[in-house]
């Protein structure tokens, strides 16, 4: 189903980005802070920040520290040569805003191998195609209608990890992106292109918890340091939305049937913040102008380092540019799973705070896993969002195929 809208190109640009794919504050609705001021984070491509796959979207978006898995790929390269399969291969669909329309949708298919039967490193790729539905119907200067546009978003990327001792390992991704608004709206419109890398660690360690040998965790993943991306021929330029994540886990055996996992991650955009103009003077007004420009000519180096110490509010909105998870997972005989999670960001940056719910079901070497999101705010247009995964251990098919 596709939408009918008669307005100006360039508008629909922003209306594109910035209701469409949902990437907005919905404490736009809510009662504003009179102390603060809303200054969320302006980042390009949407799709980097989509949690892809049913099992860690069930755990409130926590897939850095859990147990190895094929959607590592998104999370943490790095856990990859952990996994105690030589290979995988998984899917992975999600719809999107289904509250306001029926033809948008992520799709992600993920897939990895040992190289060697060592399992001392690991090779994975993934495919993501975000299809941004179909909007039809809009008109141009002389009154005659445009074609349909398509618009779609496109992340291809590569990973290599390798362990560096038997409880640490690192891991590298290089990604292709592409994100088409369909057809040139305007002559000054065209489709952006783009390449990042991420850079991962992982690390875990048996330990003796009440007698009882658990799993303790840890990892990191700095991801989409990249180039900038620019839909008008290098006039503007936005950020793809680097960010750092930091996580730990504890895996406790609750006996020999029962496992119990909990998971905690802190994030952050590594993305300086956009000037605000705030001033009534043609020189307040220059400055703005100057420090707009600053922004434009930036590196993707700098603005990462820029991004730890340029809120306008100083290290108190610093502090508020921190996203916190939490998540846990319960396993049945490691072949029925039921997870539960909280995502908490800033109403100010963002307000995406939202429970969410999971299960799964394992059975000779095929995984089948769906999630469910809260929302915990008002008038927030992810609320009620589905995901559903299907993974499959090639080797442990072919052992109960033959």
């Amino acid at each position: 189903m596709g939408l009918s809208l008669k307005v100006p190109g360039a508008f629909l640009l922003v209306f594109i980005h910035l209701v469409w794919i949902g990437n907005f504050c919905p404490a736009y609705s809510q009662q504003k802070d009179p102390k603060a001021d809303l200054s969320p984070i302006h980042t390009a491509i949407p799709l980097l920040t989509i949690a892809p796959d049913a099992r860690s979207s069930g755990m409130g978006d926590n897939g850095l520290t859990s147990e190895p898995d094929v959607f590592s790929q998104y999370w943490n390269p790095a856990k990859y040569p952990f996994c105690t399969a030589p290979s995988g291969i998984g899917l992975s669909y999600t719809p999107w805003l289904r509250k306001w329309m029926n033809d948008m949708a992520l799709i992600s298919f993920s897939s990895y191998f040992h190289p060697d039967r060592s399992g001392q490193q690991a090779i994975g790729c993934s495919v993501r195609y975000f299809n941004l539905g179909e909007i039809r119907g809009m008109e141009d200067e002389t009154g005659g209608e445009r074609p349909s546009l398509y618009p779609y978003e496109l992340a291809i990327d590569i990973s290599y990890s390798r362990r560096l001792s038997p409880s640490f390992s690192l891991g590298m991704t290089f990604r292709y992106l592409r994100s088409d608004m369909g057809i040139h709206i305007t002559e000054e419109v065209s489709p952006a292109n783009g390449f990042s890398i991420d850079l991962a660690g992982y690390g875990e360690k048996y330990i003796l918890h009440q007698g009882v040998e658990s799993l303790w965790n840890w990892g990191f993943n700095i991801s989409d340091i990249g180039t900038r991306i620019s839909y008008d021929g290098g006039k503007t330029y936005q950020f793809l939305p680097a960010m750092l994540r930091l996580g730990t886990g504890f895996l406790y055996p609750l006996n020999r049937d029962n496992r119990l996992g909990l998971y905690f991650g802190i994030h952050k955009y590594l993305v300086p913040s956009l000037p605000v103009y705030t001033g009534t003077t043609s020189g307040e007004k220059a400055l703005y102008e100057e420090k707009l420009d600053k922004y434009n000519r930036m590196s993707s180096l700098k603005g990462v380092i820029t991004s730890f110490s340029d809120a306008p509010g100083g290290f108190r909105e610093e502090l508020k540019e921190l996203i916190f998870s939490a998540g846990t997972e319960y396993s049945y005989d490691q072949r029925l799973f039921f997870r539960a999670g909280y995502y908490h960001e800033n109403k100010f940056k963002g307000n995406r705070q939202y429970l969410t719910v999971g299960a799964g079901i394992l059975f000779k070497g095929i995984q089948a896993d769906v999630s469910y999101l809260v929302s915990t705010v008002r008038d927030n247009p992810l609320d009620q969002t589905l995901r559903f995964s299907l993974s499959l251990d090639i080797q442990g098919i072919k052992e109960w195929l033959y």
